[in-house]
């Protein structure tokens, strides 16, 4: 089945086998070759000659290539959790089944706007704000323990509360999150501390980070478009200001670094646009962005390029000036390299006069 068939509804790849399907589902979430290896219970040098046939099979130039198609035909859905399960190493390549379909988390957690969380699709109350910011931490610390420490230092700054406040809100996580009689405990602990336990919680925030990495795969395998589309959906999964109103200096550093995550994402997407002659939307989006952000100077710089190449250099020059005045006016600097060069740019690009451009009228 080729990549095109697979947009067209065919969620599945029957051409593969169980192993060839395994492979791919490990090669969508990321896994490197000793750990497909390891998840296959296969030698690691195996694991090269499987994923060619896979790639030989499906008409893919290249892993890259080989990573978009296991999210165009439903292999890997973020934001939706995994629609198949990488075998145990007790599952070896030689059988016949397809691997068993995987339950997905049932509790998924929401850091990319106010923090929110479901149990089984219906949302919970996960109580006080400082409850709510351990839990936020220990979501953004999805692959090690957190320590009891670093807790209290992330959470209440230099304000340490007394008593046992780590393990009494942990106690509540815990209850709050747990499905009916099950006994998984979603928030696990071990001698380097607390972390949400693997396969059970789902936090949007690497989901948004899967969706942009397949985008960046889909822009190395040449689909711009499908870039495009996966950066949105990325994009989307933002709805707000990240962990807005937590209190605690690591919510305030993982909202700034959302904050700054978002807006090179909508950079990203609007070079993209750019590169497929999308001019109006890109135009758009940066605008946005720069009235949202007006300090952001790639973000300023960008626009100015996009309105250049519409043809609209008055506008551009407006950029700037608006810039470098917010610039003046609110830190007291002068605009840096990259808005210098869109500016000179915009110079060139007028003085050269190379024929008619977008949206200007031909002198006669």
């Amino acid at each position: 089945m080729t990549t095109t068939a697979a947009r067209e509804g065919h969620p599945d790849v029957p051409v593969l086998t169980a192993a060839e399907r395994a492979a791919l589902y490990a090669l969508g979430c990321g896994l490197a070759d000793a750990e497909i290896a390891d998840a296959l219970a296969l030698p690691e040098p195996a694991v090269a000659g499987l994923l060619g046939h896979v790639m030989a099979k499906l008409g893919l130039r290249d892993r890259a290539g080989a990573i978009v198609h296991a999210f165009d035909c439903g292999l890997v859905v973020p934001g939706r959790g995994p629609r198949r399960r990488v075998p145990g190493a007790a599952q070896r390549t030689g059988a016949r089944r397809d691997p068993e379909p995987a339950p997905g988390p049932w509790v998924r957690i929401s850091v990319l706007g106010p923090l929110r969380a479901w149990v089984a699709g219906q949302p919970v109350d996960i109580g006080p704000l400082r409850q709510q910011a351990v839990l936020a931490v220990l979501a953004m610390s999805p692959d090690r323990s957190v320590g009891r420490e670093e807790l209290l230092s992330g959470v209440w700054g230099m304000e340490y509360p007394g008593g046992n406040a780590v393990p009494v809100y942990v106690y509540r996580l815990r209850k709050s999150l747990r499905l009916g009689q099950r006994t998984d405990a979603v928030i696990t602990r071990d001698r380097n501390g607390y972390r949400l336990a693997r396969g059970v919680a789902e936090v949007d925030a690497a989901c948004m980070e899967d969706l942009a990495t397949a985008a960046g795969a889909a822009e190395r395998a040449g689909d711009l478009a499908e870039a495009v589309r996966l950066c949105g959906r990325a994009l989307e999964l933002f709805h707000g200001e990240p962990l807005a109103g937590l209190p605690g200096p690591a919510a305030e550093a993982q909202r700034l670094r959302l904050v700054e995550r978002r807006a090179a994402l909508v950079r990203r997407r609007a070079g993209w646009q750019s590169r497929l002659g999308r001019i109006a939307e890109a135009t758009a989006e940066l605008s946005a962005l720069v009235l949202e952000r007006p300090l952001d100077e790639p973000a300023a710089a960008q626009l100015m390029g996009a309105l250049r190449r519409a043809g609209r250099p008055a506008e551009a020059v407006a950029v700037f000036d608006r810039a470098r005045r917010r610039l003046a006016e609110d830190l007291g600097v002068a605009p840096g390299d990259e808005l210098r060069r869109a500016r000179g740019a915009l110079v060139r690009s007028e003085g050269a006069g190379a024929g008619p451009r977008p949206g200007r009228a031909v002198a006669r």
